[in-house]
């Protein structure tokens, strides 16, 4: 009887030991934006605008484009809201500046106005580690180069 429970046990304990080193096997480790590193970055965006006496909405989306933080300063718009979100959304998508498919757009690539969901103002930057994006910040509330001048801002506050 006892060298039956024994074997048992051990038929047991193989069989989680090998199933969970499979399971492990089929997931990856992915880096994430934190949110008080949304927070970080968008201080950093804010201070930039108020020291220019600009008025931003500033959002920090994750590596999926949701939300994480979203900040709208006193005075700013509220379509600005939307748009930085959009920029955002745009830049962690593609895994480039949201600048691009505005010069693409004035340099006659006007096909990309079909590529659904992107916001072609510059002013949203993806978050990038180790050639990943895991997140973005989008800014609006002035000419786009002043958002694009203040999401600048919020990157470095990373660096």
């Amino acid at each position: 009887m006892r060298a039956r429970w024994f074997s048992t046990i051990c038929l047991a304990l193989f069989t989680i030991a090998f199933s969970s080193s499979r399971a492990s096997a089929q997931f990856l480790e992915q880096k994430t934006l934190s949110l008080a590193a949304a927070k970080k970055i968008a201080a950093a965006a804010e201070a930039e605008a108020a020291k220019n006496k600009w008025t931003m909405a500033i959002a920090v989306l994750d590596d999926g484009g949701h939300l994480l933080y979203l900040e709208r300063m006193d005075g700013t718009q509220i379509g600005s809201i939307e748009v930085a979100q959009g920029k955002a959304r745009t830049a962690v998508h593609f895994k480039r500046p949201s600048k691009i498919f505005e010069d693409a757009i004035a340099a006659n690539h006007l096909a990309l106005i079909t590529i659904a969901g992107v916001t072609a103002i510059r002013g949203g930057l993806p978050v990038m580690v180790d050639g990943e994006a895991v997140g973005a910040i989008g800014v609006s509330g002035g000419d786009p180069q002043q958002d694009e001048q203040c999401a600048e801002a919020g990157l470095a506050a990373l660096h």
